[in-house]
């Protein structure tokens, strides 16, 4: 394992960092699923399509949102959690378990070709949004989204559910993840270190929630830490390393993951003393 100084990046500025992860997510283009044993090929139930268009091109998109019982179910949520999540400055904290398919091309209703994705999420879970327009907007806009990272895409957000159509085109199937993966796990300092520097709080994210991981996510806070100059990362093909100069933190952990460390990147914000890491994971 070697150190990368270049990891971490000084003082980024907000915008540039958005930037850069968006630059990573859209390495996912392309990718094919591979077989695994925790997944299941089926053939989801039709719910709703959603027209919307492509920018800054105009060109019509059909999100067929699908429904079935093997994909996960998100968190419990309630409208009021919803409310306030959506008003927060992270509302991505609420992650939906969702298959994004393979765009497929279909003829609209004035015999002209347009692009259809098709997009599962949990049948309970549709059926709740079907009930609460909030929770049917929530479900749109974070497909959109999900779409638009995985396919390098522009949707636009003035999309139109379609009243007398459940799916454009055919119902096809997909081979989905039936095993639900952690979203967040919450790592605490083991207890009776006895090391001088701290070993700080973090978490790790897998993205996407559901189907096979495409990457590891690292949140380690370091309050009190003012710069990236006075960290220390090393980022390892199974582990983690960081540490915090002069002797204030010290990080060393492994995960089951296999990560491509030269397409890795950290993030320092200075003003949230949040370091965040984004890591490649490497196809199965």
């Amino acid at each position: 394992m070697t150190t990368d100084s270049s990891l971490l990046s000084s003082e980024l500025e907000l915008q540039q960092q958005e930037e850069l992860y968006q630059q990573l997510l859209l390495q996912t283009v392309g990718k094919i699923p591979t077989e695994n044993p925790d997944s299941k090929v089926i053939r989801p139930q039709p719910g709703l399509c959603v027209k919307t268009l492509t920018e800054p091109d105009k060109q019509k998109v059909f999100v067929n949102i699908c429904q079935s019982p093997v994909v996960p179910l998100p968190p419990e949520i309630s409208r009021d959690e919803l409310v306030e999540l959506l008003q927060s400055e992270d509302p991505s904290g609420f992650r939906v378990p969702m298959s994004l398919g393979e765009p497929h091309t279909e003829t609209d209703n004035n015999s002209q070709a347009c692009t259809a994705y098709d997009v599962i999420i949990n049948q309970e879970f549709f059926q709740k949004c079907q009930k609460d327009p909030l929770f049917q907007q929530f479900v749109i806009l974070v497909s959109l989204e999900g779409l638009e990272n995985k396919y390098n895409l522009e949707l636009s957000r003035d999309w139109k559910v379609l009243k007398n159509r459940k799916f454009l085109g055919s119902v096809s199937e997909q081979n989905i993840r039936t095993q639900r993966r952690p979203v967040i796990q919450e790592l605490q300092p083991e207890a009776g270190s006895t090391a001088a520097a701290q070993r700080p709080e973090f978490s790790l994210l897998v993205e996407p929630p559901a189907g096979d991981p495409e990457f590891l996510i690292a949140e380690i806070k370091l309050p009190g830490v003012r710069s990236s100059r006075s960290l220390v990362l090393d980022v390892g093909e199974d582990r983690l390393l960081l540490t915090a100069r002069p002797s204030l933190y010290s990080l060393d952990i492994f995960h089951p993951f296999l990560i491509e460390q030269q397409s890795s990147v950290a993030q320092f914000n200075s003003s949230t003393q949040i370091l965040t890491v984004t890591m490649p994971v490497v196809s199965s």
